[in-house]
Formats: structure tokens, sequence, C-alpha cells
């Protein structure tokens, strides 16, 4: 069934509408369900910008204020589509109604059905069989892939047992829960199997990963293994945790060549009376103990951080420790955000919030300021060096379209692009380009000329 089947100024029969909010983890929700309903008979679309269809699931995103009001403004919006006929029904899962459920049932009362963020599945069930043929039930973790076919997140595990002050996801996840690893390496070769290159592993907690299921870390063991399946190009590691990190994964970082050089790993500040607020389980003197055995063992990783300015405890001197804290490291990524209060929280119940609101944006700016002039010498650093790119965007049969893609040391989304000119590769070929210019958060350059390459050797 496609568009054309709509209903004249209704709703389209058989269509589901499925809208993904906040994290990675989520979308990789939202692409299982999308599978579900193909194997149901349904024509499920992904993020669209006029859903039409019969029913629309919202995927929603509970972390912080202002995810949790983009979240109800939107199943607002689709409260007021829904009176005037443009769609059919509303269903809302996710980390919202996970945490909120009893009161938005009784607050908006035009939603359809509730679940919650691991119910979901019950969703499907109560869809009435539109397949033609006998349905055969996809494995747990088959999806339709909303990213380009050659890229996708990898979930290994859901929850967090660390509980830290300013966090509400153990709230909502719960308790840290590993999937299998012989599970994960199944889908990591289903995927293959249908071309993807890239794999971006994530988690709540990535250095939790095997602890409930052994007693120890798996990660190391689980990478290692990926790596050796045939097709994976390029495995790159999101939202590890500073305290008790597996430092195991870097041996296998530094062996295997498509065990990317990257690590994002939140540290969200350095100064001990706020890491001590914050209950970060790790204080100044054993972070920068981390940082540089990160460093030593795997020479030339790029090293992604969040942190996090205003949080209680944090004075003018807190504050000027942590700048002068990322103008040492020099993190070659970098994000951070103002500290809101989480209801339920530890920090909500037992701190207080007092830290004014345009302090703690006048902290951010400077804070973001700083890293920027530091990406921009790093960059530069670069020029004059050749790197392999992953081509996402690109037109080869135009001579004069420029290409974008990414190095191993960039995710998508959230990490800088390399603008490639006299490139020919598809989207999802590897290139090697020559870097002959750098901004902060982008890099120039060309394509490598092989036969000039092969002479010089």
């Amino acid at each position: 069934m496609n568009d054309h089947s709509r209903r004249s100024g209704g709703f389209t029969p058989g269509r589901v509408d499925v809208i993904s909010m906040g994290c990675s983890k989520n979308l990789v929700d939202s692409e299982r369900l999308l599978r579900r309903l193909r194997a149901k008979g349904y024509h499920s679309v992904h993020d669209s910008a006029e859903p039409c269809g019969e029913w629309v699931m919202v995927n929603t995103c509970g972390f912080i204020g202002d995810a949790k009001e983009e979240s109800i403004n939107l199943i607002l919006q689709l409260s007021e589509a829904k009176a005037e006929g443009r769609i059919g029904h509303i269903a809302v899962m996710g980390c919202l109604s996970e945490r909120y459920l009893a009161e938005l049932e009784e607050e908006i009362g035009e939603v359809d059905l509730w679940y919650g963020k691991f119910n979901w599945n019950l969703f499907i069930d109560q869809l009435p069989d539109r397949s033609s043929q006998l349905p055969q039930e996809p494995h747990p973790w088959e999806r339709d892939l909303t990213t380009p076919e050659w890229s996708a997140y990898l979930k290994i595990s859901e929850g967090c047992n660390r509980f830290c002050a300013f966090c509400a996801i153990p709230l909502i996840t719960g308790r840290h829960t590993s999937r299998p690893r012989q599970e994960i390496l199944d889908e990591v070769r289903h995927l293959v199997a249908k071309g993807v290159k890239e794999f971006n592993i994530i988690a709540q907690d990535l250095s939790s990963y095997g602890l409930d299921l052994s007693g120890e870390s798996q990660l190391a063991q689980l990478i290692d293994e990926m790596a050796s399946i045939p097709g994976v190009e390029w495995i790159r590691l999101h939202y590890a945790y500073p305290a008790d990190f597996p430092m195991e994964i870097l041996d296998v970082m530094r062996r295997r060549p498509n065990v990317c050089n990257y690590l994002d790993i939140a540290l969200q500040h350095i100064a001990d009376p706020v890491l001590a607020n914050m209950r970060r389980h790790i204080d100044k003197e054993g972070t920068l103990r981390l940082i540089e055995e990160i460093r030593r063992r795997v020479p030339g990783i790029r090293l992604r951080t969040t942190l996090m300015t205003g949080f209680p405890g944090e004075g003018e001197k807190e504050f000027a420790e942590l700048l002068d804290f990322v103008r040492t490291v020099r993190f070659d990524r970098m994000g951070a955000f103002a500290y809101c209060e989480e209801e339920g929280t530890w920090g909500a119940r037992h701190l207080t919030d007092s830290i004014p609101e345009e302090v703690k944006q006048q902290r951010l700016q400077q804070l973001m300021d700083l890293q920027e002039e530091i990406a921009l010498e790093l960059n530069t650093e670069l020029i004059g060096s050749t790197v392999r790119v992953l081509i996402e965007s690109n037109d080869p049969s135009d001579p004069d379209s420029t290409a974008t893609g990414r190095t191993q040391w960039d995710s998508p989304e959230v990490d800088p692009e390399v603008i490639v000119s006299g490139c020919t590769a598809r989207p999802g070929e590897f290139v090697d380009v020559h870097i002959t210019g750098a901004q902060p958060f982008e890099l120039l350059g060309h394509v490598v000329d092989s036969t000039q390459e092969d002479s010089r050797n």
C-alpha cells in the first residue's frame, strides 16, 4: 500500500506512521517495531513530515525537560490531526510513557493506546493481521533500518546501575541488562548480509556489558569477536562510563584495525566537589589517570566526552577548574549542557539547584567557545595528511558534485564531516582523502589519486 491509496481528506488504511523522539537507543526500538509491522502486513513509514496513517505510534523521550516537552507537544499536535480525520488512531510508547504513564493517560485522553519502553510488542499483538501470507515471526533483534544501508546502531544492553545524582535513566530503564553475546553476533552477521559496514555500538552504560551475565565485563570479548566477522569495516564505541572502565577493550582497539580509534566516554565534570555531588564513583585523580592510560594504550585515539555546567557545588573555582581541564586534555570531540533538575533523581531530592539559569548558560557558552578553538587547532594539524573516509552523500554522475563523508573518528550526526572534492565514489564506499583545509567542525580535502600514490611508492 502507498500514499496513493489515501482516502481524500482522511488517513491511509493499513499504514502505520512511527515517529522516533530522542536518542539512538530509542531509534533501534522503532526499527524493531517497523520490522514487526511489516511482517504483519502493514505499510510502515518512519518520521514522515506529514503522518497520515491509520495508526501513528510516537516513541517518546523522557530524559530531560526539553525532550519531554517536545514529546508532549507532538502528541498534542497529533491529537488535533486525529480530530480533523487526518490520522486514524494514536499510540504512544517509549521513555516518557514508561515513567509517567498514569499522569499522561489522565491528561491526554485522545491517545488510544499507551505502552512503556519495553511492552510495545503488545501493540503488534492488538493489530489485526493484514498479511496475505502466513506470517513468519522475525527474530527479536530483526529490524528495518532507518539509517543509511551501510550504517547501523547496535544496542548491546539496556538500563543502568550507576544512579548518578542528575540522571533519570535508571528510573526509566531499570537495572542494567546485557544482551547475550551470541544473539548480538547473530544480529551483526544478519546486518552484514544486508550491506551494513559500520556498527555504532550503543548502551546506557557500555562499561558494564556482561557483568550481569558472568560477573565480569565481556565488552572486550564481544568486540573482538565482532571484529572477526567478514564485512565489518568499522566498529565505534559509544557511552562508556569512566568508573570501573574495562581496560581490556583498549587492547582490542589497538590490535583490531576495524575497531575505530574512537571512544565516547561521558565525564560530566572534573572538580572533586562536583563529582562527589554527582555521585560519579570517580574523582579528578582517577579521571586524569584513566585518560592518560587510554591514550597510552591506543596512540592516536580520539576521545569524545560530555560535560555539564551549573550542577550544585560548581562555584567559580570549580568552573575554572573545568575550563582548565578542557584546555589541558584537549578533547577531540565534546558536547556540553547546562544542568536541569529532574524530578525523582537523587540530586532533586537531596541538593539545591541554586545556580541561576543565566549563569549556567554563560558557563556553557564559555565552555563551548573554548572547545571550538581546540577543535580548530586539532583539525588544522590534520592538513597534509591522508585519511580514510566513508562517503555518505554524493552524485557520482555530476563532475561538479561535492561529496561529504566521515572518518573513523566521527560518529553519525554528532561529529564533524569531511567535504570531499573530486570524488566519484558512491555513498557507502570508502575513499582515501588528502586533507587540504580545516574548520572547527569540518575538514576539507580531495580524493587521493591512486595512480600517483602508486608511482610514489
